[in-house]
């Protein structure tokens, strides 16, 4: 399942996201992954978590994105929930290659919550369903 949270700057993404992945990890019966543009959230996210900083492994755009997750989902079956916090920063602000992004990863099995720095009108129509708004 693929859940969007959307919202401008400043409006609370990161803070939802955090909360939600640090509620996951308390649920989760294998592992929960969060990936982030850089090291900004080390303190913030629980330990329990697999912290993954996109420029630390130079992962930039949609392409390699996906490249990172499916490999991280195939190298541990275990992995039960994946959040990618700024998903724009790191893959580019193309919304048609976003939404290939998301057609893509909706065939990993994990639950993947993206934050995007959109409103709902900016989004393809056909991700659009996907989208929580703050």
């Amino acid at each position: 399942m693929i859940t969007l949270i959307l919202g401008h700057k400043g409006s609370g993404k990161t803070k939802k996201l955090m909360a939600l992945c640090n509620a996951a990890v308390e649920r989760s019966k294998g592992n929960v992954v969060f990936i982030e543009k850089d090291n900004t959230l080390t303190y913030d996210i629980s330990h329990k978590a697999r912290l993954v900083a996109a420029e630390d492994y130079a992962i930039k755009g949609f392409d390699a994105l996906y490249g990172y997750i499916a490999g991280m989902c195939a190298g541990n079956y275990d992995i039960t929930d994946i959040f990618v916090d700024s998903v724009l920063k790191i893959g580019g602000t193309d919304m048609a290659a976003l939404d290939c992004f998301v057609e893509k990863l909706s065939r990993l099995e994990a639950n993947i919550v993206m934050s995007v720095s959109a409103d709902k009108s900016e989004i393809p129509a056909h991700i659009a369903e996907l989208a929580e708004e703050i």
